[in-house]
């Protein structure tokens, strides 16, 4: 091969490579599209998940309106507590507080 030619075929893969790039690229985010998790609140719906199995590092969580069980980082969890009321709450007023030495 002489100079020229190598240098048009050089061209010529680097081009391809740049090509297969461009479609790994949008392979992803297809992939990343359809993989994606949607969950649409309407309101005050709540979504159920039960804590079906828990690992040293993560937790196995269910859905209970699908039953689908997904594997879940365990610092992603957190309590759910319905109806949690604050009770026994003391008011101090500092505005009219009386202080003495």
């Amino acid at each position: 091969m002489g100079m020229d030619e190598s240098g048009e075929h050089r061209k010529l893969q680097l081009q391809e490579l740049k090509e297969i790039r461009n479609d790994a690229y949008e392979s992803a985010r297809i992939y990343k599209e359809k993989t994606k998790v949607s969950c649409v609140l309407v309101g005050l719906d709540l979504l159920l998940l039960v804590v079906t199995n828990v690992f040293p590092h993560g937790a196995e969580i269910q859905n209970l309106a699908t039953s689908k069980v997904f594997k879940v980082n365990g610092h992603r969890l957190k309590p759910f507590y319905e109806g949690f009321q604050v009770e026994n709450v003391a008011k101090l007023d500092l505005e009219n507080s009386i202080y003495t030495d």
